[in-house]
């Protein structure tokens, strides 16, 4: 194994098998955590998925193993003990910029940290789930592949996402959003599968008008999304919203 275990044994993680998994070929993915579980089970579970790994518990370790060599991607815990400390002006100049995954907790999305960046970055929030996780790793690899054209488009099916221009589409259909439904539809679709909680909506898109204005504005995207087509957005009762085809376990 090509990454580096404490120094004292600790009993590794389950992780799910990897043929469920999204996987990869052999790309070298830098995690960084500091809860000993949560490194585990990521660096074990990656390496099950195919990539080789590298770990470290600190940030400003993250920092000096990226000066040091190429990373294809760095997977982030924003929970590190340092993760406050860093000094601008200390820090040295990074040769490249590795696309981030950022594992935070919802709370904390306002202050991610942008050390690793302004390179692509992602974020997952905790409590995380492996294959999205593993999802998302896949996606920003795939856009970060040399003389792929920037801004690719999201999508999942027939609907798609451009954040170049702000439009989204339901197969050749356009999609009159305003910006709070385009939002919205990129929070919901870049966590597909996935339920989120009213309050988890109203956080991310800092709206705190109360659950009523959130029904309304899922309500409006519906209408428009799912409009002579199968539906995609879907209700949770007492937990809250989810994309994703209907064949698909919430």
């Amino acid at each position: 194994m090509s990454h580096h275990r404490p120094a004292d044994d600790r009993r590794p993680v389950a992780a799910p098998p990897a043929e469920r998994l999204a996987r990869g070929a052999g790309q070298h993915v830098l995690v960084v955590a500091g809860d000993p579980d949560i490194a585990e089970l990521l660096a074990t579970t990656l390496e099950l998925a195919g990539y080789r790994i590298s770990l470290t518990g600190t940030g400003a370790e993250a920092v000096a193993r990226v000066v040091e060599r190429r990373f294809d991607l760095v997977v982030f815990d924003t929970d590190v003990p340092d993760q406050g400390d860093f000094d601008r002006e200390r820090r040295p100049e990074l040769p490249y910029r590795p696309p981030v995954l950022l594992l935070t907790e919802c709370e904390s999305l306002g202050r991610l940290v942008p050390e690793l960046g302004p390179g692509r970055r992602d974020y997952v929030t905790k409590p995380f789930r492996i294959a999205e996780v593993l999802a998302r790793i896949q996606v920003l690899l795939r856009d970060a592949r040399p003389g792929r054209p920037r801004g690719n488009p999201l999508h999942y099916g027939d609907l798609v996402l451009d954040d170049t221009v702000c439009r989204a589409r339901r197969g050749t259909r356009a999609l009159d959003l305003t910006p709070a439904e385009y939002r919205l539809l990129r929070h919901l679709l870049v966590n597909a599968h996935r339920v989120l909680s009213k309050e988890q909506i109203g956080r991310v898109r800092g709206d705190h008008r109360g659950d009523n204005a959130i029904e309304q504005l899922v309500s409006r995207l519906r209408r428009k999304v799912d409009r002579d087509a199968p539906a995609l957005i879907h209700t949770r009762r007492g937990f809250g919203y989810w994309l994703g085809g209907t064949d698909a376990a919430a």
